[in-house]
This record gives C-alpha cells, sequence and structure tokens, in this order.
C-alpha cells in the first residue's frame, strides 16, 4: 500500500490545491504507520501479523528471502516509526543466510532457495524500487531478478516431470489459483500450472522470453487464457484445466513491470522519492 501511495505521491503536483490536498494525506498516511510496532517489542525482525483481539498469535516472522524486501526498505525510510539497521541484517538477511550461491541449469542464483521459489519474488518488491542498478552487501538485485526469471524458464524448457504444453515459450511458476485451490508454484514445487503474470510481469528481465511467452498465450491457446479484464489466473494443460479468475495481486505487476520496461515511469516515480536515499543509506543499498 505505501509503496504505491509514495509512488503516486511523487507524480501529484503539488501547486494543484486539490493534488496537493492528495499529498497531504498521503504524507500523513505515511508518519503514522507503526513499522517499529512489527518488531513485537524490539526484536531484530519484522512480524506479518498483529490483531488487536488476537495479538501475535500467528507469531510469522518475516525473513528472507522473498517478497518482502520492500517492507523492510520502507520500515527504515520512516521519519517516524523507523526500525534500526540491525533488524534488516539480523531479521531480513539472517545475517548472510539469504545468500544462496549455487548455478541451478547453468545459471548462478545469488539469493534465495533453490531454483529462486515462485517467481513474485522477482516482482513484488520491484515494481516501484528499481533493481537495474540496485545493490547491498548480499547481492545485486538486476543479476538477481534476471537469473530467477531465468532459471524458472529453464525449469519450464526442461520440464523434469514431462507436463503437457511446458516450453520455451510457455513457462512462468509463480503463486496462483490451480485447479486444486491456490499454491506456491516453483521449480521445487511444480504441479504443472503456469501462471501468465510470471513471465509477463518479467518483461524488464527477459523482455524477449516474456514476448514470446505472451504471444503464445493470446495467439496459441488463446480465449482460454484471456478474457474481458486481460489474462486469466493460470491454467494446467496435464489436466485439461484452465482458469476463469482474475487475481489483482497478478494482473497487477503484469501492468506496471510492461511499464517499466517500456518507459521506466514506475521506477522513476518511486526512486525519487527522499525516502529512498534515507533507507538506501540506513541499510547500506547502492543504486
Amino acid at each position: 500500500l505505501m509503496h504505491g501511495l509514495l509512488t503516486v505521491r511523487q507524480y501529484l503536483n503539488a501547486a494543484d490545491p486539490g493534488e496537493n490536498d492528495l499529498i497531504n494525506k498521503i504524507n500523513d498516511l505515511w508518519d503514522t504507520v507503526e513499522w517499529d510496532w512489527f518488531t513485537k517489542g524490539g526484536e531484530d525482525v519484522l512480524y506479518w501479523h498483529w490483531s488487536p483481539s488476537l495479538g501475535w498469535i500467528m507469531n510469522f516472522p518475516i525473513h528472507g528471502y522473498n517478497e518482502a524486501l520492500i517492507t523492510y526498505f520502507l520500515a527504515a525510510a520512516s521519519s517516524t516509526h523507523a526500525i534500526e539497521a540491525e533488524v534488516y541484517h539480523t531479521g531480513w538477511a539472517l545475517n548472510g543466510g539469504i545468500i544462496n550461491g549455487n548455478t541451478y541449469y547453468g545459471i548462478p542464483l545469488p539469493l534465495g532457495y533453490a531454483y529462486g521459489g515462485p517467481l513474485f519474488f522477482a516482482h513484488y518488491s520491484f515494481v516501484g524500487l528499481n533493481p537495474e542498478t540496485l545493490q547491498d552487501t548480499y547481492a545485486n538485485y538486476w543479476t538477481q531478478n534476471v537469473n530467477h526469471t531465468l532459471i524458472n524458464r529453464e525449469h519450464c524448457i526442461v520440464n523434469p516431470q514431462d507436463y503437457v504444453g511446458y516450453s520455451s515459450d510457455c513457462w512462468g511458476l509463480t503463486s496462483s489459483d490451480n485447479n486444486f485451490g491456490y499454491d506456491a508454484h516453483s521449480p521445487t514445487n511444480d504441479l504443472g500450472v503456469i501462471t501468465p503474470s510470471a513471465a509477463l510481469s518479467s518483461f524488464p528481465y527477459t523482455p524477449e522470453y516474456a514476448m514470446d511467452a505472451l504471444e503464445f498465450f493470446y495467439y496459441t491457446i488463446g480465449d482460454k487464457t484471456w478474457g474481458e479484464y486481460g489474462f486469466y489466473d493460470a491454467f494446467n494443460v496435464t489436466d485439461g484445466w484452465f482458469g476463469t479468475s482474475y487475481l489483482a495481486i497478478d494482473q497487477g505487476p503484469i501492468i506496471i513491470m510492461i511499464e517499466n520496461y517500456r518507459t521506466g515511469l514506475l521506477w522513476d516515480l518511486f526512486m525519487s522519492c527522499p525516502e529512498v536515499e534515507i533507507a538506501a543509506d540506513k541499510l547500506g543499498f547502492t543504486y
């Protein structure tokens, strides 16, 4: 939410009274977010959930590496409820424990789970946070995201479980609906489900391969993957299942990342936030 609101704030014109009112409301919201509260009394980690009636009952710390880098980045940038750098290094980066360094299908992976995990890890934090030159002590994030994407695609080409339909044009494993409900699809949790947002949200990283996938989904599979609001969430050719749902968390990154590939608009807006420099300096990022 705040990732998006700060991006919108940078787009608005403070000289326009109506837009300036929105800017002030966004700043008020930003200042009231109690990021430090989610350290659960001062632990060196952020937690996902707190409830006024159930407290910390879910007890779910946010450790890397996954989609939540932006949470620590914003928490470090706050002028009212900031976390200390140690929360990032210990809680998120696990004092270097997020480093992978192994090679999969001949492609090195700097961070995270074996084979990279669901591909949305390369999207959610980076709809505004520009990874092109982003680096800290743990990784170069452009290399991380490009290689994560290439590993995901290569897994679909190799297709070790012989699913029907997988190819160099039909690829993309990430969290989505499936014919069983919902799951976090990845090379290590491959259920035969292709999710268009995985490939299409990767336009900045592998534009030719993303376009191959887009054309295959639209022209070859056709109306089984495409409806009134764009691409349906997922499909499983092996099981003859083609979903008809639209998930905003999958549709949104497609639109945003295509625009970032085309013009860099959302990246430019978010990276113009003064909060970016504050967080980067505190956490040891260069960009």
